[in-house]
């Protein structure tokens, strides 16, 4: 079956990408992997942070970022129990593997002088909670096993929100798939549908492009050479 299988980057805006770099290198220790011009980004800045060799934590520097403000409640939740707008990031929380892990980790955090609250049990993970730069609202958690969905989806929230018993089901069961090689075309635009916000002509102009001349218009490669 064909779905995604993990979280390869999040990437994260930044006012200063110097300021989270050494925040999350320095209190994390998450090692910087790479730091370049952001492809097809002009002014742009895009740095990778390595968590392992399948995960990485990204920062993005955009010229114009640091004239916008962070407003709690909007732009930021601020606390892991507060709002912020739809499509926003609430919270983030990165993975350690045992309760000894995330107490070590908490020691790091504290010893580089950041004040952690925790570790909170609730039952499906241990969590210890804490600010990053620019408002950033941070999590570590880990867990002894998976989450076993019959102990945790709630029936009452399920009702609450209006989910149906047939709706449910799928959730909880996705249709099998395993690709058609790569075959599918490009459904036709329905303004209905989640959309990227590039300008409408150009947005509809890649749409409507092969995938080959997509894939062509840009390769990218490293920015530092390496002699073999």
């Amino acid at each position: 079956m064909i779905k995604v299988n993990g979280i390869h980057h999040i990437a994260i805006m930044a006012a200063d990408i110097r300021e989270h770099v050494a925040f999350f290198s320095d209190v994390l220790g998450c090692k910087l992997s790479a730091i370049f011009d952001m492809h097809g980004v002009p002014g742009g800045v895009h740095a990778f942070l390595h968590m392992d060799d399948h995960s990485y934590f990204s920062i993005v520097e955009l010229p114009q970022v640091k004239d916008i403000p962070i407003e709690l409640g909007v732009t930021h939740a601020g606390t892991g129990a507060a709002p912020s707008a739809p499509g926003t990031m609430q919270h983030l929380a990165f993975r350690v593997d045992t309760p000894e892990e995330l107490l070590a980790i908490r020691d790091r955090i504290r010893k580089k002088g950041v004040n952690v609250i925790g570790p909170l049990d609730h039952a499906m993970c241990q969590s210890i909670y804490f600010a990053g730069p620019d408002q950033l609202t941070l999590e570590v958690a880990c867990s002894d096993e998976a989450i076993n969905p019959e102990a945790w989806i709630d029936p009452a929230v399920i009702a609450r929100l209006g989910i149906s018993d047939e709706d449910l089901a799928r959730y909880k069961s996705p249709d099998a798939y395993a690709g058609e090689g790569g075959r599918v075309a490009q459904p036709p635009y329905d303004p209905a549908k989640p959309h990227q916000a590039y300008p409408e002509p150009m947005y509809k102009a890649m749409l409507a492009a092969p995938d080959e001349a997509i894939t062509k218009s840009a390769k990218f490669e490293p920015p530092v050479k390496i002699a073999s």
